[in-house]
């Protein structure tokens, strides 16, 4: 039996999410056409929207409707310092835990050479234009713990250092909450050295 090609057109879309597979994607398409035209239908329509209204802020590269997001069109920020993140997702995780006041700019990506990512492949000319505005004294680097994170964090921080602005990186270690029984062995070394006094 052969698929229609509307249906097989549907799954292919899908096949674009991350994580999504052939599988996944063919269970997706059939619940949406079979079980849930009408969430259907808004998943089409939050789509066209988003890619019809949505644009990047021109201060810290995130997704906003305006022209500056709601961040950095907030005077009570702390203007002098600049967060750096990979993605959206990073800056929203940081601002729900309500415990940095500065600034945020995303680099939408990260430097991976293997995958032929490079600099010009993410918005570093940007960053720097952003950064060197006589406004930021401190970029704090909260890319993730991945090779190519810690590659991309080395990166700016030799850059951003050059231009005589300093440069810190968000800690890791220990989960709050986590028992050392249950911690991977990169995980916990690295929370000795980065040990701090009390």
């Amino acid at each position: 039996m052969s698929t229609p090609r509307s249906l097989n057109n549907l799954i292919e879309a899908l096949r674009v999410l991350p994580g999504v597979g052939p599988k996944s994607a063919t269970r997706m398409a059939f619940h949406l056409v079979q079980r849930d035209q009408d969430g259907a239908a808004r998943l089409a329509q939050s789509l066209m929207e988003a890619l019809g209204t949505l644009k990047h802020c021109r201060h810290c590269n995130t997704f906003t409707e305006a022209d500056v997001c709601d961040i950095c069109s907030d005077e009570q920020r702390n203007h002098a310092q600049l967060c750096v993140v990979e993605m959206p997702t990073d800056l929203m995780s940081i601002e729900h835990t309500r415990s940095y006041e500065g600034l945020y700019f995303v680099l939408m990506g990260r430097l991976s050479p293997l995958d032929g990512i490079g600099p010009k492949d993410i918005a570093l000319a940007q960053l720097l234009k952003r950064a060197s505005d006589g406004v930021v004294e401190e970029v704090v680097l909260a890319t993730n713990f991945t090779t190519e994170g810690e590659a991309t964090a080395h990166y700016l921080a030799e850059m951003l250092r050059a231009r005589g602005l300093k440069v810190s990186r968000i800690a890791r270690g220990l989960p709050v909450g986590g028992e050392l029984e249950h911690v991977d062995p990169g995980t916990l070394a690295q929370a000795l050295i980065e040990r701090r006094g009390l």
